[in-house]
């Protein structure tokens, strides 16, 4: 059985959706009450709005897209990263030659695919759970984003690492920035001292809830007290390659499913 058939197929409304929810803002304020007391004028102003109370690393639109991801950021400091500007914001120092180059040949060979004889489904959510809850914790989160060099897969990679963030984004290219959603690729890098090591990734296809489309999405997760980034890097090139491949599987697919009913 090929890998791209023994993938599991789940159907997960929350990363299907393209949008992100937005904060419910709070009911205006009603002025009724006091209208006879106060001038005629005062009725035409306008309706008062709560604003939230956001500052650099806790914006609320951002933060519900790490909640789709399955983090919460309970520390308030979390930082998306789109360009060497934002590592500034979040105190961090771009690298000076960019893009970055890695070679990830030898990594590869060593980061197991979910659903292989070396890793588990079971084994690789367990510990994709885990990495969620300690990053969820963590004092601060770095998180940047772009396209797998070469393509226009995008990738958010959330990192409690000072380290390795100025790297990744060195690594990836820019992308236009938007609204913050899902991202085809995400990758959960956590830098903890325990002691345990580990390093996978996994495919899902994923049914649209709306469009019932099918498509595949990447989870890689990167564990331990010095993450490499060329172990990350590797995790996304593996994953970039497995989207690509269940694409192309799914188009064939659809070719010779047409040329049946021909």
């Amino acid at each position: 059985m090929s890998m791209r058939a023994a993938r599991s197929i789940t159907y997960i409304s929350r990363r299907a959706a393209i949008g992100v929810v937005r904060p419910i803002k709070p009911p205006s304020i009603h002025t009724r009450f006091l209208s006879a007391q106060l001038p005629e004028t005062i009725t035409r102003v306008g309706q008062s709005e709560a604003f939230p109370n956001e500052y650099p690393g806790q914006n609320y639109e951002f933060n519900w897209a790490l909640n789709f991801d399955g983090v919460t950021p309970l520390k308030r400091s979390s930082f998306r990263i789109m360009k060497p500007l934002d590592l500034k914001v979040a105190g961090l120092n771009p690298l000076a030659n960019t893009p970055l180059k890695v070679n990830t040949s030898s990594e590869k060979g060593r980061i197991p695919e979910a659903g292989s004889d070396s890793l588990t489904f079971e084994s690789f959510d367990d510990t994709s759970q885990k990495a969620k809850d300690l990053l969820s914790h963590a004092d601060r989160l770095y998180c940047p984003e772009g396209h797998i060099p070469s393509s226009r897969k995008g990738v958010r990679i959330i990192t409690n690492s000072a380290d390795l963030a100025p790297k990744l984004l060195a690594y990836l290219e820019r992308m236009p920035k938007r609204s913050p959603s899902a991202q085809p690729i995400t990758a959960y890098i956590v830098e903890d001292d325990t002691g345990e090591e580990f390093c996978g990734y996994a495919i899902e296809e994923l049914e649209d809830a709306n469009s019932g489309e099918v498509k595949s999405v990447a989870s890689v997760v990167v564990v331990g007290k010095k993450p490499k980034v060329e172990t990350v890097i590797a995790g996304l090139e593996l994953s970039s390659q497995g989207l690509t491949e269940d694409e192309e599987a799914r188009k064939k697919e659809a070719e010779d499913n047409a040329s049946a009913e021909e």
